[in-house]
């Protein structure tokens, strides 16, 4: 069994998760409208736009794959916290005339050297 990683450092990876994050998707060509948006009932890691889509992006990385991918780590209960920032994010600054979305960024590897990024628009549904 490995050794529990410290909140510091789970933190600072998880923010360099979210740069990779970020950086890949502005290189597709989305527009960064928000990081780590934070209400007391839940957090988006990125809130991104292009001409069509509106999408609130939860970045989720793993070192290695022992424990199963990145996305597999996401609950119905964070789910819910994903959702709740989104409706608070929305009642302060409308859907823009998009269509709504929510997306997974996975990241395999470690940030400063991802194997793989996978983007999955629509991970889940939220009926926002």
């Amino acid at each position: 069994m490995s050794p529990a990683i410290p909140p510091d450092a789970r933190r600072a990876a998880g923010r360099a998760a979210e740069a990779v994050a970020a950086k890949w998707l502005e290189k597709q060509g989305y527009e960064i409208l928000e990081r780590n948006f934070t209400v007391r009932q839940g957090e988006v890691d990125l809130i991104v736009a292009n001409d069509s889509v509106l999408a609130f992006v939860e970045v989720r990385s793993r070192a290695d794959s022992n424990f199963g991918t990145p996305e597999s780590t996401i609950g119905p209960r964070k789910i819910r916290r994903i959702v709740l920032a989104a409706r608070f994010w929305l009642a302060r600054n409308g859907d823009m005339g998009r269509d709504l979305r929510f997306d997974v960024l996975a990241i395999d590897g470690p940030p400063d050297e991802p194997r793989e990024v996978r983007h999955l628009p629509g991970a889940f549904d939220a009926g926002v």
